[in-house]
C-alpha cells in the first residue's frame, strides 16, 4: 500500500534543539529584547578579509559556475598542505574531497561506508545531527554513554558489539575535550581489529588552548577525516568543508558527490582558498576565544554553574546542572526569558542524561560574553 500523502519513517528525525533555541532568541530580539547568544556554535567574526577580497577579485574576473565534483584542484592541494603544516602528514591531494560544509561530508561518508541497517556507534554526549543523519539514511545510530572520568570521550572498552562504524570528535561538541595520540590510536586500533570503519570529526581543529589536536591521519590512512571552514576559519554561512578518504575510495566519493551535490559552491571554494593564508587574523580570533574561555571558567561558578570541566578546544563549556533541574529544556527557556541569555539544553547532545546539562558557547565577542555572565549572575542570584 502506497503512502502518497505521507512521509517516510526515516524522515522522522528529531529537531536540532539549538536551532529552535536560536529561533526563539531571534523572535525575542524582533520583539525588542536584548539577547546575548551563548546557544549557537558560531564565531562572531566574519570570514577573513583575505577570503572576502579574493572572492571580490574572482567575481570581477568572470562568472562562477560548476567546479569539478571533488573541488577546485588548487583548494584540494592547499588543504593537503595544511596537513603537512599542522600535523607533519604528507597527504596526497587526490584524497581531499571538498564539500558543502561538514554536513555534506557526513552524508557522503555515511553513504559510502554503510548499508541500510548497519549499526554506527557514537559517544554520548555528542553532536546530535550524527544520530539524525544516520536515521535519515536508514542506519542505526548506536549511542553509548561516555564518562566524566574519560572526559566524555569514548574508550575502546566502551564500544558496543557489531558496529559497522564509529564516529569520534576531538575536540568534541559539546564538551570541548580532546583525545591524545595514545587514546586516538587505541580507538582506531580497536575499530580496525573489528573491521569497523573509523570516522574522525575534526571540525574544531585549530581552536585549542594547550596541546594541539591530534588528527586520525597521523595514525592511519584507513580512516575518514571530516573538517570544515566553519569554526577556525570563521566561515559558517559559506557552507564549505572537506573530507579526507582512503585512496581506494576516491572514485566512489567522486561518483556520489557528482550525483548528490554536483559540487560545493564555487564562490565559497575561492573564499576558502584565500582564508587559508589569513593566519594572523585567524590567530587573533583564537586569542578572543582564549580570553572568553578564561572569563567563562572564572565566572560561571560564581553564577551557580560550578560543575564544569575545562575544555581543551572548541568554544563550549558543558555544565552539569542536575542540582538545579532535571529539565534542561525548560531551564534554558527560563534563562532566556529571565536573563536574556540564550543557552543550549543538553538534551540535544545526550537524550538520556541531557536533562541535567547545559552547553554554553563562548564564540562571540568578549564584551558579549562578559555581559552574558553579568546577566546570568544577576538572574541566578534572584532566582
Amino acid at each position: 500500500m502506497g503512502r502518497a500523502s505521507g512521509v517516510s519513517r526515516r524522515s522522522d528525525v528529531d529537531p536540532f534543539i539549538v536551532m529552535d533555541v536560536m529561533e526563539r532568541a531571534r523572535a525575542a530580539e524582533a520583539a525588542g529584547r536584548s539577547i546575548i547568544h551563548m546557544e549557537v556554535g558560531q564565531p562572531g567574526t566574519p570570514a577573513p578579509q583575505a577570503a572576502r577580497d579574493g572572492l571580490t577579485r574572482a567575481m570581477a574576473e568572470g562568472p562562477l559556475g560548476y567546479t569539478v565534483a571533488l573541488g577546485l584542484p588548487e583548494l584540494r592541494a592547499r588543504i593537503a598542505r595544511l596537513y603537512a603544516e599542522w600535523y607533519g602528514v604528507d597527504l596526497n591531494p587526490e584524497r581531499v574531497v571538498v564539500t558543502a560544509g561538514s554536513s555534506a561530508a557526513f552524508l557522503l561518508a555515511f553513504t559510502a561506508l554503510f548499508d541500510a541497517g548497519d549499526r554506527v556507534g557514537l559517544g554520548l554526549p555528542g553532536y546530535p545531527s550524527y544520530r539524525q543523519i544516520l536515521k535519515a539514511l536508514s542506519l542505526e545510530a548506536v549511542g553509548f554513554e561516555t564518562t566524566p572520568e574519560n572526559r566524555f570521550q569514548p574508550v575502546a572498552g566502551d564500544l558496543p558489539p557489531d558496529l559497522a562504524g564509529l564516529i569520534v570528535a576531538s575536540p568534541s561538541n559539546p564538551t570541548g575535550t580532546m583525545l591524545d595520540r595514545d587514546a586516538m590510536a587505541d580507538l582506531i586500533g580497536a575499530c580496525h581489529a573489528r573491521g569497523c570503519a573509523f570516522v574522525s570529526d575534526e571540525i574544531y581543529h585549530g581552536v585549542q588552548y594547550g596541546a594541539r589536536a591530534v588528527s586520525a591521519l597521523e595514525i592511519s590512512d584507513d580512516v575518514y577525516v571530516i573538517n570544515s571552514f566553519s569554526k577556525y576559519f570563521s566561515m559558517t554561512g559559506w557552507r564549505i568543508g572537506w573530507m579526507v578518504v582512503p585512496e581506494a575510495h576516491i572514485r566512489t566519493l567522486e561518483r556520489l558527490a557528482q550525483n548528490m551535490f554536483i559540487c560545493a559552491p564555487h564562490a565559497s571554494q575561492i573564499a576558502a582558498l584565500h582564508a587559508m593564508d589569513a593566519e594572523d587574523e585567524l590567530r587573533a580570533n583564537l586569542d578572543v576565544y582564549a580570553a572568553n574561555r578564561r572569563l567563562m571558567l572564572d565566572r560561571l561558578p560564581g553564577a551557580g554553574f560550578d560543575r564544569i570541566a575545562p575544555p581543551d578546544g572548541a568554544f563550549y563549556v558543558y555544565a552539569d546542572i542536575s542540582g538545579l533541574t532535571d529539565d534542561s529544556l525548560a531551564f534554558a527557556g527560563e534563562v532566556l526569558d529571565g536573563a536574556g541569555v540564550a543557552v543550549t539544553p543538553g538534551l540535544d547532545f545526550d537524550p538520556g542524561r541531557g536533562g541535567g546539562t547545559l552547553r554554553f558557547s563562548y564564540a562571540r565577542a568578549t564584551a558579549d560574553i562578559a555581559e552574558g555572565l553579568d546577566r546570568l549572575t544577576d538572574w541566578m542570584g534572584r532566582r
